[in-house]
């Protein structure tokens, strides 16, 4: 029981509720937006909006394929809001705020161990190295 109460207590378990619970949160802000300002907006040009009601009948059975359609267009739109309003920006906030870290150290030619750069001689073999 240790075990499994230490699994739970680790960063990464916590994070990751956390992360359901605000995506769960998020998904009905997104999904408002999709429903109520894009779609309203693509049916300003192009005309009928909701598709649910095209369909082919064969025989006896409907293939509804208009709300795969529905489904397929509300998960692009989903998608593309997701991407360009958190990924996009997410992703250019991290590259601008990491910093680059530079090497102070190098391998020494003769051991192969790590030597400071500006070193001119090795601490383990005392090989006499060019300094960087």
């Amino acid at each position: 029981m240790n075990g499994f109460k230490k699994f739970l207590m680790q960063g990464n378990v916590i994070d990751l509720a956390v992360a359901v619970v605000i995506g769960a949160a998020f998904n009905s802000i997104v999904q408002s937006f999709v429903a109520d300002l894009l779609t309203p907006l693509i049916s300003a040009f192009g005309g009928l909006p909701d598709f649910s009601s095209l369909k082919i009948t064969i025989g006896e059975s409907n293939f509804m394929y208009g709300k795969f359609m529905n489904a397929v267009i509300s998960f692009l739109m989903v998608a593309s809001v997701i991407y360009f309003l958190v990924v996009k920006p997410y992703t250019h906030l991290k590259s601008r705020t990491s910093a680059k870290v530079e090497t102070t150290t190098r391998d020494c030619p003769e051991c192969l161990s790590e030597i400071p750069k500006a070193a001119s001689r090795c601490a383990f073999c005392s090989a006499q190295v060019v300094p960087a």
